[in-house]
């Protein structure tokens, strides 16, 4: 009997070809950026880059934009590499990710406790703030359903979570494509509305990454 397993074994390892160290990011990367590109074509088309873009390049708040979804773009890529094996963890992404987050609330809080009471509102809510998360989330759908498919070909076993950091990925990803149509200065407004967008993709993504995710 043993004779025969150790056969069978053989025989379904006689054409294993080694894997490349970096197939699975190759595949996240894949699924992400697709998902990334439909998303700037809709961004392009239904909402259109700032009116100012080039003069913007010189401004602060339009760097600390593009930094700050950048970085938590890269913690959701982390944690997504680490979630797509089976057990995996988010650890390693949420740390970054969570730093930059506090990073960014200090900075919010602290700009908007130093402008002037009349002018608060419009460092924190600015003239957007009712459409910021909502585009955020709208950009976030097409990214999302690129990263399921990278996760449906790999082993995530807690699908849950695997949902979860999908979901925070694409909002982050959605983020920093909306910020070069978003012509918002404050950082209070970033650490708000953009947080915010970012953050209602991870929970959707929770919500349905079981569903999504069923093997």
């Amino acid at each position: 009997m043993r004779g025969a397993t150790n056969e069978l074994i053989d025989r379904l390892s006689a054409d294993l070809a080694p894997v490349s160290r970096h197939a699975l990011a190759r595949r996240l990367g894949m699924g992400l950026l697709t998902g990334a590109l439909v998303a700037v074509v809709a961004m392009l088309v239904g909402i259109g880059p700032r009116a100012d873009f080039v003069p913007a390049l010189a401004l602060p708040s339009f760097w600390i934009k593009l930094v700050y979804t950048a970085l938590l773009l890269l913690a959701g890529f982390l944690s997504l590499g680490d979630v797509a094996r089976p057990a995996g963890s988010a650890r390693r992404g949420a740390w970054l990710a969570l730093v930059v987050l506090a990073i960014v609330a200090v900075m919010g809080t602290v700009q908007y406790l130093t402008t002037s009471p009349p002018a608060r509102n419009g460092v924190l809510f600015g003239h957007s703030a009712n459409v910021c998360p909502v585009a955020i989330l709208a950009l976030s759908v097409p990214i999302f359903l690129g990263a399921v498919w990278a996760l449906r070909g790999l082993a995530p076993t807690r699908l849950t979570l695997a949902g979860a950091v999908a979901g925070f990925c694409a909002g982050a990803a959605s983020a920093l494509i909306y910020s070069f149509s978003c012509g918002e200065t404050g950082i209070a407004f970033l650490a708000s509305w953009y947080t915010l967008g970012t953050l209602a993709s991870a929970g959707l993504g929770a919500l349905f990454g079981r569903l999504a995710l069923h093997w």
